[in-house]
């Protein structure tokens, strides 16, 4: 019972979600927790321009690397989060969020799961009205079934 109780919680230790930090060097991090705390959590929001599916936070890019320290230099100065974000992307663009606004701009984006399941629904709406029962057979005239009769007469002989 114990060793599966242990193999349980070995599993639940591997598998539980770790945050990865691609900070590889301590003197990026900030002296004060708390600020330190808010830079990663900021990071996290921010895409790495060279990976594009990481955050800075994840990313070991060179480019990460610089934007983990300007945003740490911006929340060293006193400026909020929407001041560093702004500045950010009026430098690189929104696609510098991993989260970009709902505006006139990504409506695109935003919209594109709605559209694509909605087409998928008329597209089986538009199937399933379409479909035509299978008309029944006609009958069978007297050849027919003369010639029937003779096949199954032939195969129950064999």
């Amino acid at each position: 019972m114990k060793r599966a109780v242990l193999k349980l919680l070995l599993a639940a230790m591997l598998l539980a979600p770790v945050a990865a930090h691609a900070i590889s060097d301590p003197s990026e991090m900030l002296a004060n927790p708390k600020l330190e705390a808010r830079a990663e959590a900021l990071g996290r929001r921010l895409r790495c321009l060279v990976c594009q599916n990481e955050s800075i936070e994840e990313s070991s890019a060179g480019l990460a690397q610089d934007l983990r320290a300007l945003v740490r230099r911006h929340i060293m100065r006193g400026e909020s989060d929407k001041q560093i974000i702004a500045f950010l992307v009026a430098r690189y663009g929104n696609f510098v969020r991993l989260d970009p606004p709902f505006d006139p701009a990504t409506w695109l984006l935003w919209g594109s799961p709605v559209v694509a399941i909605v087409a998928g629904l008329g597209v089986v709406a538009f199937r399933v009205v379409r479909r035509v029962p299978p008309a029944a057979p006609a009958p069978l005239d007297q050849a027919e079934r003369d010639r029937l009769a003779r096949l199954l007469a032939d195969n129950a002989g064999s």
